[in-house]
């Protein structure tokens, strides 16, 4: 099929971030886009061929929209997979599959696949409800502490939570849940697995994630991780099996301790595009988003390894501000070496939102980490 400058239309469920800066590549190769999201704000709404008003997670919605185009892929989980499942069975092509959906928006789906399919992952529970919580605590089936994930919706730290007390379970969702073991770890890693349509896979280096202690939101990404070249490739291979368990199409981000004994642990994964990779615009040969837009038309993979040391630093709404975004000394930040920003496009901001990243380049990874962190002190996402 000729995808350039053609009559192929590529569908995009979801009008975010992550969208747009799929956008940056499909206006490149000059690929027809055709977008579905809930808001009219949505950072993709300027960029794609089309922009469609609709819920995600609405059947007809979806449906409707996904019998317009010849390929649909997602920048978000959340959507309809019963509707993804009616349009593979009447001829659209649809990456990622239905099933991988299945198995990956819902976390205790998720964590239940690793078990079955030996990918080494933290002991858990699975309880129907949080009050199910409190009562295996009582009686002895759960100790403290523990990792409280909600099985379904949660995004950027939300969903997630350290449980200590009892009174840390207060105000939580009272639906489906997991209990997790909290892993003490020397790191945070991931690995991007790229994975086309006739089953050509890459890998992106394995990266290494600084977290918000509060916000539980990936704080700055480095690349590659400062880690040994055994323990590296101990998580690629995990990252492949993973990737090789779901049979996906497309960017599978794979999340993972680094345990004490140097043991590697998938935390969760994500099909698509993801906060892991945003170095690789600028520090990659081929950037994630474009290599999601090879994969899923199954044209040949660009390649994965780094030109130059990256480091990623999250752009998120300051506590105590909302409102019309304003981005504090920008101008300061831009005339740093090596520093490039990305503004999302949202014009609302609220404590940490994600509003935009900044990639800092350079051939010495720790002069790289040490401009991150003036990055971070200088600029200010804030309102008016």
């Amino acid at each position: 099929m000729n995808y350039f400058s053609s009559n192929f239309k590529l569908g995009i469920l979801g009008g975010g971030q992550l969208g747009k800066m799929l956008l940056y590549n499909t206006r490149k190769f000059d690929i027809y886009t055709s977008v579905l999201d809930s808001s009219n704000e949505a950072p993709c709404k300027i960029a794609s061929n089309e922009f469609h008003l609709g819920d995600l997670m609405d059947y007809d919605a979806v449906y409707n929209f996904g019998k317009q185009v010849d390929v649909l892929t997602i920048e978000i989980e959340n959507v309809n997979v019963d509707a993804l499942e009616t349009l593979e069975k009447e001829g659209i092509k649809v990456y990622p599959a239905s099933k991988t959906l299945r198995r990956i928006q819902n976390k205790a789906k998720q964590k239940l696949f690793y078990r079955d399919n030996n990918i080494p992952t933290s002991d858990f529970t699975r309880f129907a409800y949080l009050s199910e919580i409190e009562d295996a605590i009582t009686n002895g089936g759960l100790e403290f502490p523990f990792v409280w994930k909600a099985a379904q919706f949660g995004y950027d730290g939300n969903g997630v939570k350290v449980v200590r007390t009892l009174t840390d379970l207060e105000g939580l969702p009272k639906g489906e849940c997991i209990a997790e073991d909290l892993i003490p770890f020397k790191n945070e890693l991931a690995v991007i697995v790229a994975r086309s349509v006739s089953g050509e896979t890459k890998t992106y280096p394995v990266v290494e994630m600084e977290f918000h202690p509060e916000a539980n939101q990936v704080e700055y990404v480095i690349c590659p991780a400062r880690i040994p070249n055994d323990v590296a490739k101990k998580a690629e291979q995990v990252a492949l099996k993973a990737s090789k368990a779901f049979n996906h199409v497309g960017l599978l981000a794979v999340e993972m301790f680094q345990t004490k004994e140097d043991e590697i642990l998938v935390n969760e994964v994500a099909p698509r595009p993801h906060n892991s990779g945003h170095q690789t615009i600028e520090a990659s040969f081929t950037c994630q988003f474009e290599q999601h837009i090879r994969a899923i038309l199954d044209l040949p993979l660009g390649r994965t390894d780094s030109k130059v040391g990256g480091v990623m630093v999250n752009l998120v709404g300051a506590e105590g501000y909302t409102g019309n975004v304003v981005y504090k000394n920008i101008e300061n930040i831009m005339k740093m070496e090596g520093v490039t920003p990305h503004i999302y496009g949202k014009k609302q901001t609220r404590p940490f939102r994600k509003m935009g990243h900044v990639t800092i380049v350079n051939e010495d990874l720790n002069e790289a980490r040490r401009v991150a962190e003036e990055v971070k002190k200088s600029i200010k996402v804030i309102s008016e």
